[in-house]
């Protein structure tokens, strides 16, 4: 089969791969049928190379068609349409039960100290191969995958894969309120839906912020109020500015290590990634070279007693949070992987009609044939022709 896969910093290509087979009776393959790119796959792309090997294949955001299940694998089957989420659970272990399906603990990876394991990402999430490919392996397929009604294009039910079960789970761990104030920084994919998504559970105003002109007008015509950091000098303070002097109630930060503004962090995230990788991970790992400009921005424009939502993703040990600030204010904050499963049947209902209330329509600005996936990680990773979510066909 064809597959996207990496072969070093900042160099993609599709390599005929061999084709996924049947390993455990909980295993499926599944036909790609649309499989997009993530904010994340530039952390590999970029960054994060000393985790993980040439002809690794990327992607944890697919959909498909069943073709074949194995022998413990029974609400599924041949034919069917399937969203796989991004992470791999097993639906019965402690943390399953309990809800909390992105630490799983029959696929953590307990040799990294990490949670559950990932598709198409790294050694640290059990180098598990992607699904920016033509067939996916997915194991625990008698929990994982999402059957989903005809009707609709792909597009209507991809992003129950991550953006959105990640973005609902942004809003929900903000504690927005009817009638209060979110802020949300960056408008990339998930900033995008976060936003829309804490309009639709009630909140009054969504402010959010950006520099890329794409980002804010698909956040405009979302009925979301925008602020350019190119053209706002202190972003804080505007924020105060515009929720009465008071800051805002809820704050998803949903930018991570991507950025804007901490030059020394980045060189250093870039420098380490350089190094050879026994000594770059451990560099990654204790340094504290995680870039900490979305997180600053947050943590300032929030009010007190209000409520942080930390969504966007960190990929090393970050600089020492302001402690005395975030205590003296009172500040709650929750974080972490999506769990992706927990979200599902809140969100299904909004997709299958024929509205939109989420405007998961207007998502996408690209899609292209999976041969041109290294060309789409270039516009995406520069932001330009426009580029906010692509879509790869297989």
């Amino acid at each position: 089969m064809r597959a996207l896969t990496w072969q070093g910093t900042s160099k993609v290509s599709v390599e005929t791969v061999p084709d996924p087979k049947i390993q455990e009776p909980t295993d499926a393959i599944v036909k790609m049928t649309s499989t997009a790119i993530c904010g994340s796959d530039l952390h590999l792309y970029d960054t994060l190379g000393m985790f993980i090997d040439p002809g690794d294949v990327l992607g944890h955001e697919p959909m498909g068609i069943v073709e074949e299940v194995g022998p413990e694998v029974t609400h599924i089957r041949p034919g069917d349409r399937v969203v796989i989420p991004f992470n791999i659970s097993c639906g019965h272990c402690w943390m399953c039960s309990r809800g909390f399906f992105a630490q799983c603990e029959t696929t953590q990876v307990k040799s990294e100290g990490k949670g559950a394991s990932l598709f198409g990402y790294t050694k640290l999430y059990g180098q598990v191969p992607g699904g920016q490919a033509e067939y996916l392996r997915v194991p625990q397929a008698h929990f994982g995958p999402i059957k989903v009604p005809d009707g609709h294009p792909d597009e209507r039910y991809l992003f129950l894969s991550d953006v959105l079960t990640t973005s609902w789970q942004a809003a929900q761990w903000a504690d927005i309120t009817p009638g209060g104030t979110v802020f949300v920084t960056g408008l990339g994919p998930i900033g995008q839906m976060s936003a829309r998504i804490a309009r639709h559970l009630g909140a009054e105003r969504v402010i959010a912020v950006d520099n890329v002109p794409e980002r804010l007008e698909m956040a405009r015509r979302n009925g979301i109020e925008v602020l350019n950091f190119d053209e706002v000098e202190d972003i804080p303070a505007a924020v105060y500015e515009m929720t009465a002097g008071r800051g805002a109630d809820s704050v998803i930060e949903a930018v991570g290590m991507e950025a804007h503004g901490t030059p020394f962090q980045e060189f250093a995230q870039r420098a380490a990634g350089k190094l050879p990788d026994a000594v770059s991970r451990k560099a990654i790992d204790k340094f504290g070279i995680d870039r900490m400009g979305a997180l600053r921005t947050a943590f300032a424009s929030v009010r007190r007693a209000g409520t942080i939502s930390i969504i966007g993703v960190y990929g090393g040990q970050a600089d020492p949070f302001p402690m005395m600030d975030l205590f003296d204010k009172g500040v709650t904050m929750r974080m972490g992987q999506a769990h992706v499963k927990r979200w599902v049947d809140d969100i299904m209902p909004l997709l299958t009609g024929d509205d939109d209330p989420l405007g998961v329509d207007d998502l996408v600005t690209h899609r292209v044939p999976l041969e041109e996936a290294p060309h789409a990680y270039e516009i995406f990773k520069k932001k330009e022709d426009g580029c906010i979510k692509v879509v790869l066909k297989p």
